[in-house]
């Protein structure tokens, strides 16, 4: 996997919402903290616009990205925000020059659609907040995000959860958001799950839902590939009124039973204000003790 270039003080990093609309202020203060970190800040054409659910029409919020891709100093691209969009754009995207001069692409939620094509096109990208979540995001969000900007190791850790599975592994990391990843199973962009380390994360979901999800990800063959699994923030998820009867865990689990690879719930990264940035397509150590979980980024 292609690694972009480690950021320094005045490179240019762009600013851009590739879905949902969203307000000048809250770009703002994203754009003030990367200038307090000495680099350089643009802001997409269309960043403020609204063109109704969107940032813009589809075309526009394309060339948006487009130019971000194709800046020859841009050296990072930050998305605003999530909702709904990018698979929308995602196919007029021309991805050449990020072969040709790999950027950093940084977001989560919908933005896990870029995650999926670029690991695809072997480019390591950033699951890690926007601009949206600035305000109150945690210390630590901004730690692991800067420093895998900067390409510095580091590592994640979290207290233990009882339903663990314990082990060590060492792989390359894949996933998002679990309703993106399960959306483009079977498609051209799914990713390939052989060996490697799945992280998983979602917002607002019913518990059914959750567990068909993982039902197809285990008919996919996803689940008998993979060599570990890391559950990131489940956020506010919803029962039916007659309760489901089981919990996240549970639900995870039931295609585990004959299976043993190191599995960790609770994993600081996701629709939460401690979202710590992981970088897919790195190569990393996950390990799962009676203690505590651990997530290792060499470089």
């Amino acid at each position: 996997m292609i690694a972009p270039p480690a950021l320094k003080p005045g490179d240019l990093i762009y600013i851009t919402a590739p879905a949902k609309s969203i307000d000048e202020e809250t770009v703002r203060f994203s754009k003030e903290f990367f200038e307090e970190k000495g680099f350089r800040v643009l802001i997409s054409k269309n960043c403020f616009g609204v063109f109704n659910y969107f940032s813009g029409t589809d075309q526009e919020r394309m060339e948006d990205l487009q130019y971000g891709i194709d800046h020859p100093e841009v050296k990072a691209i930050v998305c605003a925000r999530g909702g709904y969009g990018c698979i929308r754009i995602l196919e007029g995207i021309q991805w050449a020059n990020m072969l040709r001069e790999p950027k950093w692409l940084i977001g989560f939620s919908d933005v896990t659609v870029f995650h999926h094509r670029l690991n695809n096109l072997g480019v390591q990208s950033i699951h890690g907040t926007m601009s949206l979540n600035f305000e109150k995001n945690s210390p630590e969000t901004f730690e692991t995000l800067l420093a895998a900007l900067e390409r510095k190791p580091y590592k994640i850790t979290t207290l233990f959860n009882e339903k663990n599975k314990i082990g060590s592994v060492e792989g390359l990391l894949i996933g998002g958001n679990l309703s993106i990843v399960y959306s483009l199973l079977g498609t051209s962009d799914s990713f390939h799950f052989e060996d490697k380390i799945l992280f998983l994360e979602d917002l607002a979901e019913h518990y059914y839902h959750i567990d068909r999800m993982f039902f197809a990800l285990k008919k996919a063959g996803a689940l008998d590939k993979i060599k570990g699994l890391v559950i990131g923030g489940m956020t506010d998820l919803e029962d039916t009124t007659a309760p489901f009867g089981m919990s996240l865990e549970d639900i995870v689990l039931q295609h585990f039973q004959y299976r043993k690879i190191p599995i960790c719930f609770d994993f600081p990264a996701g629709h939460l204000d401690d979202n710590r940035a992981i970088i897919f397509g790195a190569n990393v150590l996950l390990e799962v003790t009676e203690k505590e979980t651990s997530l290792r980024f060499n470089s």
